[in-house]
């Protein structure tokens, strides 16, 4: 039985999810050094062009006298050491958090693991989060999902050095949904994630409590993560210009911090809160005895009725809310979730540079499930589950004109709308009107070609900062024969914040600007294209 397991029930009178608490351990005051990840000053970040990207030196946030709020809490992010193979531990990156004010379950550990503390938070609670960075470079946290002010949502121009303290305060106005925190500082976000820093916000409401859904010890987190390791069960990243260009895939597949995740179940249905946490993996998800994949939700919350799938493609940053039924299998049976193999995820002059020798598009395990116990109870799936608010295209204010979000790739360049990330230089497309509607279209540009002629396209999950949006359609052109690898696995009937966008493909979709002024980022969340400046900026005006 695994570690999870053994203490799952022990710790249902302190929580609302199946977690327990982690155990504390020590921090190494050197660990960033050893790991490479010297100090990196405000001014020395660099966009795919090789130009400096500087930003106004600002005095960290402090916590607002006038600002009552509902929940605070502490959140440390540090170097620790911990247990993730056989034989020596592992130096990691973490983030701990530790409640000030508010309900006894705001924050849970996960066991036995280097990721965030999960927080628990109700739409409507006003929060406030001190953030500290313990490590020797600096650092900012972004909530991705979050709707939140500009000043709250992590843009790098607010990254802290080594020692400072940037208070975060704002009130949740999100339906419920399982949200990701985790560092956003431009040049240094993938190697910051890779080495353990990122974690989960779940988000509740009245409209979910409502349906009763599996809860407690029957509702999991499942983050999935690929690391690299050395001989000496160090996390290796060092990636080479080819590494940058594909993005770093390591041949270790973790789930919740844990190597070879085995997770014990009884026979009835379970809720299964899945996040892609790597930096550029992408995973296409199935039951390897053939179950469909039930789909209750996506990254902006609950559909409005479950979507039942043979797959479910999963890119970094994007969620998936899976109700899984366990009860037909008997006392003793074993499932296995799978990433199965697909195809069109790399440039053909790319395959086989990555280091990993675990191929992207490969088949392979991703944790097994074993059913140690018979109970006649369950939970039953709710046909209806959620209203969706929803936006025509004459509802925007350019129904005939889209604002476009171009993809273009060349060796070592990855760029949106021609341009490598420049802050707060926004082209006319990229201007919006606070409180508007807007119709946007992501493709890739008709001259993505390298060295030779050879086509350089490939997957991009486009994350948008700020309210979710609506998928209104897909298109694609030319051989679909890759297309046709993952075209059944995309649910696009829900609210998202990061859609993954195939080679050749053009999407159309809604996003509402609404609330607030300010910068708000879109970039690839292939964090290492977005580290070589595949990001720009939405001026909300």
């Amino acid at each position: 039985m695994s570690k999870f397991n053994q203490s799952r029930r022990r710790f249902l009178g302190q929580s609302g999810l199946g977690l327990v608490a982690l155990t504390t351990l020590p921090s190494i005051s050197n660990a960033m050094e050893s790991m490479g990840m010297g100090r990196m000053g405000m001014g020395g970040m660099h966009n795919s062009m090789g130009s400096e990207v500087n930003y106004p030196k600002l005095t960290p946030n402090k916590s607002n006298p006038n600002f009552h709020p509902d929940v605070e809490l502490d959140l440390v992010c540090k170097p620790i050491e911990i247990s993730i193979l056989k034989g020596a531990a592992t130096k990691v990156l973490h983030y701990q958090a530790t409640l000030i004010k508010g309900p006894k379950d705001t924050v849970v550990d996960i066991p036995h693991s280097y990721l965030g503390s999960m927080i628990r938070l109700q739409k409507g609670q006003k929060v406030r989060i001190n953030f500290h960075n313990a490590l020797s470079q600096s650092s900012v946290v972004h909530w991705h999902g979050l709707h939140v002010p500009q000043v709250m949502d992590g843009h790098p121009q607010y990254a802290i050095e080594s020692g400072e303290t940037l208070v975060y305060e704002f009130e949740v106005m999100n339906r419920a949904n399982m949200n990701m925190y985790h560092p956003h500082p431009h040049g240094a976000t993938a190697k910051q994630v890779y080495f353990g820093l990122a974690g989960a916000v779940i988000v509740n409401d009245d409209e979910e409590a409502a349906l009763d859904l599996p809860s407690g010890e029957y509702e999991i987190p499942l983050v999935i993560q690929d690391k690299q390791f050395d001989s000496d069960n160090q996390l290796v990243y060092s990636p080479n210009r080819h590494q940058r260009m594909t993005g770093v895939t390591g041949d270790n597949i973790l789930v919740n911090g844990q190597a070879n995740f085995h997770l014990e179940v009884e026979s009835r249905a379970y809720r299964l809160r899945v996040m892609n946490g790597s930096t550029s993996r992408i995973y296409k998800l199935a039951w390897d005895d053939g179950m469909p994949m039930t789909i209750i939700g996506v990254d902006g919350g609950l559909l409005e009725q479950p979507e039942v799938k043979p797959y479910v493609m999963l890119a970094p940053g994007e969620r998936l809310d899976v109700w899984a039924d366990f009860s037909a299998h008997n006392e003793g049976s074993q499932l296995t979730l799978k990433s199965l193999a697909f195809s069109g995820v790399m440039p053909k002059m790319a395959m086989g540079m990555n280091r990993s020798s675990l191929a992207v598009g490969s088949e392979y395990p991703i944790c097994t499930i074993k059913v140690t116990r018979k109970v006649s109870e369950s939970h039953k799936l709710p046909t209806k589950l959620a209203k969706i608010h929803r936006y025509g295209i004459h509802e925007t204010a350019n129904p005939n004109n889209p604002l476009p979000i171009s993809i273009s790739e060349s060796p070592m360049s990855m760029l949106l709308n021609g341009r490598a990330y420049e802050f707060n230089h926004p082209l006319p497309s990229e201007r919006v009107k606070m409180g508007s509607i807007v119709l946007l279209e992501i493709f890739h540009a008709q001259s993505n070609m390298g060295m030779g002629g050879m086509n350089m396209t490939m997957p991009h999950p486009i994350h948008l900062h700020g309210q979710q949006f609506e998928i209104m359609s897909r298109s694609i052109s030319g051989d679909t024969s890759d297309y046709d690898t993952v075209r059944e696995g995309f649910i696009d009937s829900g609210l998202k914040d990061t859609v993954l966008v195939m080679p050749m493909e053009r999407i159309k979709m809604i996003k509402p600007f609404q609330d607030f002024k300010g910068l708000y980022l879109y970039h690839c969340h292939n964090l290492e294209h977005e580290d070589m400046g595949m990001m720009r900026e939405f001026l909300v005006e």
